[in-house]
Order: structure tokens, then C-alpha cells, then sequence
């Protein structure tokens, strides 16, 4: 079946880049800056849809559904790029955001040609992660017509997900498989058809918002301090000693022991020692306030044994 992708924003020759062949290095790497400056501008005329998205995905993670990325090729990678990043920065399950690309998980290193023209292959890929209606399905592609997410748009529709569809050109045709449509147009690329250029930097920083705002609003940042980090490596733990040292005020010794006690969680650190209370009722505060270290500080505080009552006065 022939496709047209003429009228295709990201498939049309960008004038202003026609003799780049010529430039000298420094004239290219110039003239690819200036084009990418037209990336911010584009995002920023999206704003409020994508604000209307990350509300979407905040309330299906408050019912404990799942985020899922759907995407083929370059746009596929990003999504599981950002997807494997939330574990170890937002100290998430794994199931919790995933990435699914056309062609299976070797399609990240190795281009699997056709897998995004398989249109049954985005809807069997979500039935085997047994999509419910909890659940939020985004379908990234640059070109907006991609079979593989489309398909997984239908299966998600079929099941009654939310489902939110990122392209980067107007009246792209899998707008109409989501409920939540986002076009950021960002022109020609300097390579014609290059997608992976403007292109995936938008959607790059578009899926950095989802994920960030969302875990914001779960309660996982005090301040814009990534209080809920998982410590996996010596980088890491000593990023949650340095938190725990900004927001309490405690020296390097104080932060490292109160880590060690709660097992290297830094929310718990912080309110037992802006509270001064224990381990265990740290964690009941924490779970009161549903996650927000700055309201458990609160709790906490309030809910203390005064005169030196040993017991406590959270419920058992």
C-alpha cells in the first residue's frame, strides 16, 4: 500500500538547512543549535495539553494503575528510556511505568526493520502485560501514523484505558486513537526525515514532564530534592546523605547513621530527624501523610509524646 508522507511537517525539506553539506563544522553544529532552539518554542505552545496529560497519568497512579510508552524506532527508545529511569529515581516498581518498543527489547540496539508496520503487534504487546482500564497507554511517534502504536492505541481504547497520543506533526492520524492528543510540531529537521533530530528532543523533554510532574505530585521531591531516590550505587548514597544534610541541618555523621537505620530511605531519614522520633513512627507519618515528607514533618511533630512518655502515639 503506498504511503504519502509529503504533507508529513517532519517529512518536508527544511530550507533553511539545504546547504549544510557546505558549512564547516562549526557553521553545522551552529546551524543544528539554532534549528534546535525551534524545539522549546514548540513544546511551549503545547503546555496545557501536556499539563492535561500529566493530570491523567498523576490520577491513574493514585488508583495504582500503570503508565505505559508504546513506540517504534527512535521514538520507541525514549519511552523506554524514561520508563527504566523512574526506578532508580523515583525508587518505583518496575511495573509501575514501562516501555514497550516495536520489534521486542532488542529493537533498542538493533533496528528491527518492518516491526513498526505490524499493527497486531502493539495490540498483543499490551495484552500480554494485561492492560486494564487503570491503566494509561502513550503512543510516541514523530510521524503521528505509525501501525505498531496505533494498534496499541485501539487495544488500549478496547480495554478503556486512557490513552494519550505524542506525534510531532498536525492532524497526525493516531491523534484520533487517543483521548488526549499532543502535537508538538517542530518543522523540518536539519536532515530530511531525520526524526530522531527535533523531533525526539521534543518528545524527549515532553516524556521528562510526564514522569517528573507526576512523581512531584505523588509526594516523591521535597523542595526539588529527590527524596525518594533509590541508593543502588556509592554515587547515589552519597546523594542521599548530602539531601538529608541540606534539609536537616545535621552533620555528614547524623545524615549517615540515620540512613543506615532506615536501610539508605532517605524520606524516613528526614523526618525522624526533623522530628526527633523514631524510626517506626517516621514511617507511620510517612504513610499518614500519603508520601509528602513535608506534611509527615508536621505529623510528627504534632503526634510526639511530650514529657518523655516512652509510648507512642500513633495507633498500633
Amino acid at each position: 500500500m503506498k504511503v504519502n508522507l509529503s504533507k508529513l511537517t517532519t517529512e518536508q525539506v527544511n530550507e533553511e538547512t539545504k546547504n549544510i553539506d557546505r558549512l564547516s563544522t562549526v557553521e553545522m553544529v551552529t546551524l543544528m543549535n539554532k534549528e534546535d532552539g525551534n524545539v522549546i518554542n514548540a513544546v511551549n505552545a503545547v503546555l496545557p495539553e501536556v499539563a492535561g496529560a500529566i493530570d491523567i497519568i498523576y490520577q491513574a497512579f493514585k488508583k495504582s494503575g500503570r503508565l505505559f510508552y508504546v513506540g517504534a524506532g527512535t521514538s520507541g527508545r525514549l519511552g523506554v528510556l524514561d520508563a527504566a529511569e523512574c526506578p532508580p529515581t523515583f525508587y518505583t516498581p518496575p511495573e509501575m511505568v514501562q516501555g514497550l518498543i516495536a520489534g521486542g527489547n532488542g529493537a533498542m540496539f538493533v533496528a528491527v526493520e518492518g516491526a513498526e508496520d505490524d499493527i497486531e503487534g502493539g495490540k498483543r504487546d499490551l495484552f500480554e502485560k494485561e492492560l486494564t482500564d487503570r491503566d494509561v497507554v502513550v503512543g510516541i511517534a514523530a510521524s503521528g501514523r505509525t501501525p505498531y502504536v496505533i494498534g496499541a492505541l485501539q487495544y488500549a481504547n478496547k480495554v478503556g484505558a486512557a490513552t494519550i497520543a505524542l506525534s510531532c506533526n498536525s492532524e497526525a492520524k493516531m491523534s484520533q486513537f487517543a483521548n488526549h492528543p499532543i502535537e508538538v510540531v517542530v518543522g523540518p529537521e536539519v536532515l530530511t526525515g531525520s526524526t530522531r533530530l527535533k523531533a525526539a528532543t521534543a518528545q524527549k523533554l515532553v516524556l521528562n514532564m510526564f514522569t517528573t510532574v507526576s512523581m512531584i505530585k505523588l509526594g516523591k521531591a521535597y523542595e526539588n530534592l529527590m527524596v525518594d531516590l533509590h541508593p543502588s550505587n556509592k554515587k547515589l548514597v552519597e546523594r542521599a546523605k548530602n539531601m538529608v544534610m541540606a534539609i536537616t541541618d545535621k552533620t555528614y555523621e547524623e545524615a549517615e547513621a540515620a540512613l543506615i537505620e532506615t536501610n539508605l530511605k532517605v524520606k524516613p531519614a528526614i523526618v525522624m530527624l526533623e522530628a526527633d522520633v523514631s524510626y517506626k513512627d517516621a514511617i507511620l507519618a510517612i504513610e499518614e501523610s500519603e508520601g509528602f515528607v513535608r506534611k509527615a514533618i508536621s505529623i510528627a511533630r504534632k503526634e510526639q509524646i511530650k514529657d518523655g512518655d516512652p509510648c507512642s502515639s500513633f495507633p498500633r
